[in-house]
């Protein structure tokens, strides 16, 4: 079996089902990716209702962790986590294709 494209970490997977849970829509959590931010690309999360036919899908302790083609290309061999720190509570992306990033951890470039 080949290493999968790109991983959902179970702390992610966990908040994204207890999210899911409380907005009673299903456990699948959208990663995409749009040009701006300060670094030149920005990652966007959101609950999604249902897979694309062309999208990427992988799946920790039930929960889908979906990406459409174009941005599964800048986001390969990344690991999504959910970190809690002083700085508060976000998503994190660990991309090891982004050359640089930002102070905040949601923008990068390639």
């Amino acid at each position: 079996m080949s290493e999968p494209l790109i991983t959902l970490t179970q702390n992610a997977a966990r908040r994204v089902a207890w999210i899911a849970e409380r907005q009673d829509r299903p456990a699948i959590l959208r990663l995409a990716v749009d040009g701006g931010g300060c670094a030149g690309f920005t990652y966007k999360f959101e609950l999604a209702e249902t897979a694309e036919n062309d999208d990427e899908v992988v799946e920790t302790d039930g929960v889908k962790l979906v990406v459409d083609p174009i941005s599964l290309d800048l986001v390969k061999g990344s690991a999504v986590d959910f970190v809690e720190d002083l700085g508060g509570a976000a998503f994190r992306v660990t991309n090891p294709n982004a050359q640089s990033g930002c102070g905040c951890g949601s923008s990068f470039s390639v």
